[in-house]
């Protein structure tokens, strides 16, 4: 399986591990503490990591510190008050968005505020970079940071490397208390990349060996063993948009007059190409002139850490899923100048600030131990500003399940936790002869090898691989539309009082059940580059699927949806939903694969094993709400149930 789900590093701007976004639903609020006389501090500007048993000593005062001082606007308690009402379907405000230069002047901050951090940073030494809507950036000494911030950097030891951080939280003047929203990059974990402004050729070619079936149960593997006691089929070659539209009620709704969003990292430099040539060859709608576009930074860094090529084929598939589903769709491509989160940051804020949609797909994330709170005000306000405006954000939940086997530690990705975005877990899809839907489950896959002899598979079911990302956040509250829907096992499984619960909706995602994407790819020996077709999933695949399919909700509603989960709360229990379970046809379910061991052609041989569906790690798909299918899969009817009647 091809890595699908794409992770953000931590290499930030804020040089700190990736997001939290929505652990805090106003942001983070200044505390007075004694010890700080006139100052407020700022929550979570320490991070986790800068114990005292770590510490190893103070930071020179003349190390060089980049940060962004996050402004608060100018009134963020009633940002996050207008974004839940004009979400909420059961408000007298439902609906009634601003525009972008209305929620600017509404909620943004104002020129004396700007003034006023400019002129506090200034004074204590620190040189003023740039200015947006969002942050002042500045760049300094480690003494001019300490002076501003009024805390001590200090260097820590972490892991096996040795890191600057703020050995207090950092705080402000209680006369900025109201402007300063939090600030970032005052710790480097880990170093920041070297700078490299040119992109690297496309990756390896990747294909998939066969046999295939060419719908759900198509081609039989009867000469391999059985399992589950009885005959399997071999997995799809990938399904289309004509078969994805069908099993999700798309109908005769296109998208049209819907614009959509896709933000990632950096940019394919065949994505035109490419998306043309799929378009054409697999029987979706051409793509008309102008009904694709890109909003790309002037430079990129961190192409090697990052990975950037990796990053084009996240691209290709997020633009070519969402014109497959919603052919008629406009679509904006927005990448950002690397995977750090200063940079996913400004590529979100783009959208906003220039509205450039109204639905954003997001196929990209980290585990939430890995979440930094002094970042997580900065996401939600960005979520909120988008909801005034009419705009929201779909986010996959996560490829690997609990997460346990990864990381060691269950947990849910972030910023799929977030109680501002629509979290989007995954599914096997079954769709059967002439595009009929057979069942779904929720996406968790074994996988067991063929014995040497062929006669068996190899420890059946196996060990597990991927699974859609899922389960209850530690950090971030119940969100009043999960509540009387999410069960309490779930929602208290960490606080009696409720927290965030993931995902919210879900869509196909098992790549052994998963959708065919084109893309120009390197030869082996990088010599050539070529189109070709490869089948690929994860929640990478759901979060586009579902954009999409909000698309035609849009359409059939004939307003912008903006910030969908209250309304995807409020069909709960309706026929609207396919209820997803792990063991749809009661009995267990699995495919078999053969896949080239060089990844691209049989010259290194073949591997032959089988992949159970419905093992999601410690996470089950059951009836009604669960941690990993959420409310359930769009059915025959939801697209049709925005329309304002």
């Amino acid at each position: 399986m091809r890595s699908n789900r794409a992770k953000v590093r931590a290499v930030s701007v804020a040089a700190t591990l990736p997001m939290l976004a929505g652990a805090l639903a106003l942001g983070i609020p200044a505390a007075h503490a004694a010890d700080h006389p006139l100052r407020d501090l700022l929550a979570g500007t320490r991070p986790a990591w800068a114990t005292a048993k770590a510490d190893k000593g103070a930071t020179s005062d003349g190390a060089r510190v980049s940060a962004r001082v996050y402004l608060a606007g100018k009134d963020a308690a009633g940002l996050a008050a207008y974004a839940k009402a004009v979400s909420d379907p059961d408000s007298a405000s439902y609906g009634t968005y601003l525009t972008a230069k209305q929620a600017q002047a509404r909620f943004g901050a104002t020129r004396a505020q700007v003034a006023a951090v400019k002129s506090w940073l200034t004074a204590a030494g620190l040189k003023v970079t740039g200015v947006t809507r969002h942050y002042v950036s500045v760049s300094g000494d480690v003494a001019a940071a300490e002076k501003a911030f009024g805390t001590q950097l200090h260097n820590f030891a972490k892991g096996s490397k040795t890191y600057r951080a703020p050995a207090s939280a950092a705080s402000v003047p209680q006369s900025l208390a109201d402007a300063v929203l939090t600030v970032t990059g005052l710790d480097n974990a880990p170093h920041m990349a070297t700078h490299d402004d040119q992109l690297p050729p496309p990756d390896t070619v990747f294909r998939n060996a066969g046999p295939f079936s060419s719908y759900y149960g198509s081609k039989t593997a009867s000469t391999l063993p059985s399992a589950y006691g009885k005959k399997i089929p071999y997995a799809v070659k990938g399904y289309t948009g004509k078969q994805l539209r069908a099993a999700y009620g798309a109908g005769k709704r296109t998208g049209k007059g819907v614009r959509v969003a896709i933000t990632d990292a950096y940019a394919s430099p065949t994505i035109a190409y490419d998306a043309g040539t799929y378009a054409k060859r697999n029987g979706d709608a051409a793509w008309k002139t102008g009904q694709l576009h890109q909003s790309l930074p002037a430079t990129y860094t961190n192409t090697e850490d990052c990975g950037a090529s990796g990053w084009y084929g996240e691209e290709t598939l997020d633009v070519e899923a969402v014109h497959a589903v919603a052919p008629a769709a406009d679509v904006t491509y927005v990448g950002a100048a690397s995977c750090t989160d200063g940079d996913l940051l400004d590529a979100l804020g783009k959208v906003v600030d220039h509205h450039l949609a109204d639905i954003v797909s997001n196929s990209w994330g980290e585990v939430e131990a890995a979440q930094t709170p002094d970042l997580a005000a900065a996401y939600d306000q960005v979520f909120q500003l988008g909801a005034v405006e009419g705009i929201g954000f779909y986010f996959s939940s996560g490829d690997d399940g609990d997460e346990v086997a990864g990381s060691g530690t269950k947990q849910v990705d972030s910023p799929a936790n977030s109680a501002w975005v629509t979290a989007v877990g995954g599914t096997s899809l079954a769709v059967g002869k002439k595009d009929s839907y057979l069942w779904e489950t929720g996406w968790g896959t074994d996988k067991a090898v063929l014995s040497a002899d062929g006669k068996s598979w190899t420890d059946f079911p196996g060990a597990f691989t991927s699974g859609a990302g899922g389960g209850t956040s530690r950090t971030v509250a119940e969100p009043d539309y999960q509540r009387g829907v999410v069960p309490d096992a779930l929602a208290e499984a960490d606080s009696a009082n409720g927290n965030r619960v993931v995902p919210d909706i879900a869509a196909i995602a098992d790549p052994n059940t998963g959708f065919l994407v084109g893309q120009t790819q390197s030869s082996p020996d990088g010599k050539k580059q070529a189109y070709s077709e490869y089948r690929i999933g994860g929640t990478s695949l759901a979060a586009p699927a579902i954009a999409a399919i909000q698309a035609l909700a849009q359409e059939a509603r004939g307003k912008a949806i903006g910030f969908a989960n209250p309304a995807i709360y409020a069909k709960y229990g309706s026929k609207v939903y396919h209820d997803v379970t792990d063991n749809p046809t009661g009995k267990g379910l699995a495919v078999a694969r053969v896949d080239f061991v060089n990844g691209y052609d049989a010259t290194g041989g073949l591997a032959t094993s089988v992949r159970s569906l419905g093992k999601d790690s410690s996470l089950s798909a059951v009836k009604g709400y669960d941690d990993v299918t959420g409310v359930g899969t769009p059915a025959s009817g939801y697209v049709e149930s925005y329309r304002r009647r």
